[in-house]
C-alpha cells in the first residue's frame, strides 16, 4: 500500500509532466495566421495526397473539370511545322456589312494552320480577340469559341462609334497547350523555394515546396512537414543538415527548373507565342445609335459578368455590369472609404490596388513603417480623420517573393476567421499566380478552404461584409505563367464562387483587350480603371 505522501508526490510529479508537455507544446506552435497556429512535424511519409472529397463534392469536382476540359491534338507531333502557326492562320468577317451601328455584334472567323499552310483539322489553339480604335484609345474584349475542327468564332460587339479594327493573336496552338498542360500536372516543383533555418548564429537553406513531388520522391533524406491547423494547409520542407525542424525563420523564392524538350520550348518561344495573327484589313465604320451602352443599376454583389463586361472610351472603362463612377479627385476616393477597414489579400496585382490608393490620396492616407519586406508585406495605411484602415497582405505560401519571415505569410482564410465583418468592412482578395504552376486540385483545395472562410464571414456578418474577389490578368506568357494556365485558374474560380453574396471584378477582359502591352503587372491607367471600378461597389450609387 501506497502512504499518503507518496501518493500526493506522484500527483504532483504527474501535474509538473502535464505542465512541461503543454508548454513544450506551445513553444513547438507558431503561428501562420494571425492567430492560428502551424505545428511542426519532421515526417519520411511517402505519400502527401489528400481526398478532394473532404472539400468538395464529386459532383462538383466533376463539372470543374468538364468546365476547363480542353481539346487535344488528334495524332501525336512528329515535327514542329505540324503545330499551329500564327503567320499561316487567317481571320475574315463573316457576312459583312457596309454599315454598322453601335449594338451590333461583328462576327469574325479565324482558321488555324499549321506551318505549311494547312488547314488544321481540330481545336484546342488558344487565341485572344479584341476590337479596338488607336484614334479613340478605345476597346472592347471579344469571346472566342472553339468549333473543335480547326476553325474558330468570334463574337465582337460594336460599343462606341468611329472607326474600329480587329486583332486576334495566337497566344498558344494546341501543341504548346500540350506542353504546359503536362508540365502543370506532372512537373510541379518545376518552381521550387527556399527555406531559412536558423539556431543562433547556425544557418541552413534547403529545398521547400507545397508537395513532395519528384524532388523528394524517393529520397532517403527526412521531410519537414509543417501543417496549418487552422486550414489543414501544407507545406514541406527537406530537413536541414544538422538544425529542427522548428528552427524555419523566412521563406523565398528559389528558382525554375523546367525540364522541356527542344521541340517543347520551340512550342512556347517568343516566335510562336502571343503573336498576330492575318487577317483581311478588316475596318468597320460604326454609326452613333441612340441607345445607351452603359449600365444603370447599381454595383452590388451577385451580379453575373457579361461578354463583353466593359469596354475603354478615351482610355475610361465603361462597366455592362453595373453603374461605374469616375473618382477624379482625393476628395471623391476619400469619401467613398470614409469608416471603411478594408483588407487586401493576395499577389503583387493586388498590391498595386494598394498602391495606386496610396498615389491617388497622399495627403489623407499615411503607409505605416512596419519594417515588412517590399515584395510581400504586410503593408497597412491608416486616414485617421476619415477612420480608414487599408492593408495589403501576401496571400501565404506557394509566393515566388523575396527572403521574408515565413510568420509574416498569412493563409486568407485564416484572416477571414479572425474578423467580425459587418457594414464597415470590405475584403479582397486575388489568389491565382502563384498557383499556375501546380496541379488544379491543389488549387481547388485551397479555393474550397477560402470558400467555406467566406461564407462563415458572411454568415456572421448577415451578408454586411461587401467581399470582392480580383479575376486573374493576362499578360503571363511562358511555361511558368502562361495565360492558358490562369485562364484555367480563372474559370475555377468564378465557378466556386459564383453563388455566393460576393463581388466579382473582372479585370481579365479588362487587361485583354486594352492597347498597352502585355505585362502581368498592367500599366497605372488600367489600374485607375480596376480601382474605379472596385470603388463602385465599396459606394454604388
Amino acid at each position: 500500500m501506497r502512504t499518503t505522501h507518496q501518493i500526493i508526490f506522484i500527483i504532483l510529479i504527474i501535474l509538473c509532466i502535464t505542465l512541461i508537455m503543454k508548454y513544450t507544446s506551445f513553444q513547438l506552435l507558431s503561428g501562420l495566421g494571425a492567430t492560428q497556429n502551424t505545428t511542426f512535424r519532421p515526417t519520411d511519409e511517402s505519400s502527401t495526397s489528400f481526398t478532394l472529397a473532404d472539400f468538395i463534392s464529386l459532383e462538383e469536382w466533376t463539372s470543374l473539370l468538364a468546365l476547363v476540359e480542353w481539346p487535344s491534338p488528334t495524332h501525336k507531333l512528329s515535327s514542329p511545322v505540324e503545330a499551329t502557326d500564327p503567320t499561316k492562320c487567317l481571320f475574315t468577317l463573316v457576312s459583312p456589312d457596309v454599315n454598322y451601328t453601335v449594338g451590333n455584334v461583328l462576327t469574325v472567323q479565324v482558321v488555324a494552320r499549321d506551318a505549311t499552310g494547312k488547314p488544321k483539322t481540330h481545336g484546342g489553339d488558344f487565341f485572344q480577340a479584341k476590337i479596338y480604335s488607336t484614334e479613340q484609345r478605345a476597346s472592347t474584349y471579344g469571346e472566342v469559341i472553339d468549333n473543335y475542327n480547326g476553325t474558330y468564332t468570334v463574337q465582337l460587339a460594336l460599343l462606341w462609334p468611329g472607326p474600329a479594327k480587329v486583332l486576334v493573336r495566337l497566344i498558344h496552338s494546341s501543341e504548346a497547350v500540350q506542353v504546359l498542360r503536362r508540365q502543370r500536372e506532372q512537373y510541379p516543383d518545376k518552381v521550387f523555394f527556399t527555406g531559412y533555418f536558423k539556431v543562433g548564429n547556425v544557418e541552413e537553406t534547403v529545398v521547400c515546396n507545397a508537395d513532395r513531388s519528384a524532388w523528394l520522391a524517393g529520397s532517403s533524406k527526412s521531410v519537414c512537414k509543417f501543417t496549418d491547423l487552422g486550414t489543414g494547409e501544407l507545406w514541406f520542407c527537406q530537413k536541414p543538415p544538422s538544425l529542427p525542424c522548428d528552427s524555419w525563420v523566412h521563406h523565398s523564392f528559389g528558382g525554375y527548373r523546367a525540364n522541356v524538350s527542344t521541340t517543347e520550348n520551340s512550342l512556347l518561344s517568343k516566335s510562336s507565342t502571343d503573336v498576330k495573327i492575318p487577317g483581311s484589313d478588316v475596318t468597320v465604320n460604326v454609326l452613333q445609335n441612340i441607345s445607351k451602352t452603359s449600365k444603370t443599376n447599381k454595383c452590388l454583389p451577385g451580379l453575373e459578368t457579361p461578354v463583353p463586361a466593359g469596354f475603354y472610351f478615351q482610355d475610361k472603362w465603361t462597366s455592362l455590369l453595373c453603374k461605374t463612377q469616375s473618382f477624379t479627385s482625393a476628395d471623391q476616393v476619400s469619401a467613398c472609404i470614409k469608416d471603411k477597414q478594408i483588407l487586401m489579400m493576395g499577389d503583387s496585382t493586388l498590391r498595386q490596388w494598394f498602391e495606386y490608393l496610396l498615389t491617388k490620396v497622399p495627403s489623407a492616407l499615411k503607409k505605416l513603417n512596419l519594417h515588412t519586406s517590399e515584395q510581400s508585406g504586410p503593408f497597412e495605411a491608416v486616414d485617421t480623420t476619415a477612420n480608414v484602415r487599408l492593408e495589403w497582405r501576401a496571400h501565404g505560401l506557394p509566393l515566388r517573393t523575396s527572403k521574408t519571415p515565413w510568420a509574416d505569410l498569412h493563409y486568407i482564410a485564416n484572416e477571414m476567421k479572425d474578423l467580425a465583418g459587418g457594414e464597415h468592412t470590405v475584403v479582397v482578395f486575388t489568389i491565382w499566380a502563384h498557383f499556375t504552376t501546380y496541379p488544379l486540385t491543389v488549387y481547388v483545395r485551397r479555393l474550397s478552404i477560402i470558400r467555406k472562410a467566406v461564407i462563415a464571414l458572411l454568415q456572421r456578418s448577415s451578408n454586411q461584409t461587401l467581399v470582392v474577389i480580383k479575376s486573374a490578368n493576362t499578360g503571363y506568357k511562358d511555361v511558368y505563367g502562361s495565360d492558358w494556365l490562369s485562364w484555367q485558374l480563372d474559370r475555377v474560380l468564378r465557378a466556386m464562387f459564383k453563388d455566393l453574396h460576393v463581388v466579382i471584378i473582372d479585370v481579365w477582359q479588362m487587361t485583354s483587350c486594352h492597347s498597352s502591352p502585355d505585362n502581368i503587372h498592367p500599366p497605372a491607367v488600367v489600374i485607375e480603371n480596376e480601382v474605379e471600378l472596385f470603388l463602385s461597389f465599396v459606394c454604388p450609387k
